[in-house]
């Protein structure tokens, strides 16, 4: 165990020294800066911003990758790059922040409505519309289209699980904070049970559904990182788990096109960490085919937050580790 520990520090310590460089680097260049651009089409117009990362080129040879992070409730665009720190990131590592904002008009609370199944198919509602907001910002900018990933909290998490079931020919991975499984409920008192006690629904007829949602595809894997407070008392832990359950058995269809089990719900190996002076967690992670498939943080204690964040805003806990450059760490790795 020690020596696994001492490569770990060892892998942390190669990151910083490069993470300092490549921010020196860059700090030659152009700063980041937002844009904002309004996307529209038959289901409606949202404005999203876009964080333009530091030394930006639109006229380099090799695009960056591309970063869709949706918010939860009762936020927006500023607060949630404030509370997540993907911008500060985006800049030593060289990638765009794509953050979409709900209206009021179609939320009053500016939840994404995750629950309606008019937003659970591919070219309807507001799948629709994020999935437009992202192309227009390929066309845009200098963006590599096999590198398109999606993050989101709460309703966001919720609505980054239907983006990944509905088109996983556009995002290469995704990550799921404190949100749910696709289609964890289609009714907005289903929404309600799902949030307090769990979907009603079975992950495993759901995960068939995630498959079908983008047209049955085989080979095609889907690689996906759940983050979960224990403590959360806005969206049950156990939402997480169904997640898990549901994007295991969309891959073991997406592998080879049958439930045959290939992708089976036993982790491959299962780590316990400690943030200093912070909280306890657990990772479990599935693997396939020698590399990682899903992968389940647990932060012991923590509830409806953003782990690892020093904002100090609502909805974020210092004290968990730093989801943020895990969750980069995790999605970089993947191309479609």
């Amino acid at each position: 165990m020690k020596s696994g520990i001492d490569s770990i520090k060892a892998v942390l310590l190669v990151l910083c020294s490069w993470l300092a460089m490549a921010g020196s680097a860059l700090a030659a260049g152009p700063a980041g800066h937002w844009d904002i651009g309004l996307y529209g089409n038959l289901f409606g117009a949202r404005e999203y911003q876009v964080w333009v990362p530091a030394g930006y080129d639109d006229s380099r040879p090799l695009p960056l990758p591309l970063l869709l992070v949706l918010h939860g409730c009762v936020t927006g665009p500023n607060l949630m790059g404030e509370a997540s720190g993907f911008n500060d990131v985006a800049d030593t590592e060289g990638f765009i922040v794509v953050y979409p904002r709900q209206n009021v008009t179609s939320n009053p609370a500016r939840c994404w409505n995750w629950q309606l199944p008019i937003n659970q198919a591919r070219d309807s509602g507001e799948a629709s519309i994020l999935a437009g907001i992202v192309d227009k910002v390929k066309a845009g900018y200098s963006v590599d289209p096999h590198r398109v990933y999606v993050t989101g909290i709460s309703a966001g998490g919720a609505m980054t699980s239907i983006m990944l079931a509905c088109y996983s020919d556009v995002f290469a991975a995704g990550a799921i904070h404190s949100g749910g499984m696709f289609k964890g409920a289609t009714t907005i008192s289903g929404s309600a049970y799902a949030l307090l006690a769990g979907s009603i629904y079975s992950p495993d007829s759901n995960g068939r559904l995630a498959w079908q949602c983008s047209g049955s595809p085989s080979p095609r894997p889907l690689p996906v990182l759940v983050f979960h407070g224990s403590a959360d008392l806005t969206v049950n832990p156990v939402n997480g788990q169904q997640a898990v359950r549901q994007f295991l058995q969309t891959n073991d269809l997406a592998d080879d096109g049958l439930d045959n089990d290939s992708v089976t719900y036993v982790p491959t190996s299962t780590y316990h960490g400690q943030v200093p002076g912070g909280r306890a967690y657990t990772v479990d992670t599935y693997a396939y085919g020698g590399r990682t498939l899903v992968q389940h943080y647990v932060v012991q204690g923590m509830g409806h937050a953003w782990s690892g964040s020093q904002s100090g805003l609502p909805f974020t806990d210092p004290k968990g580790p730093d989801a943020t450059l895990i969750t980069w760490l995790f999605l970089k790795d993947y191309q479609r």
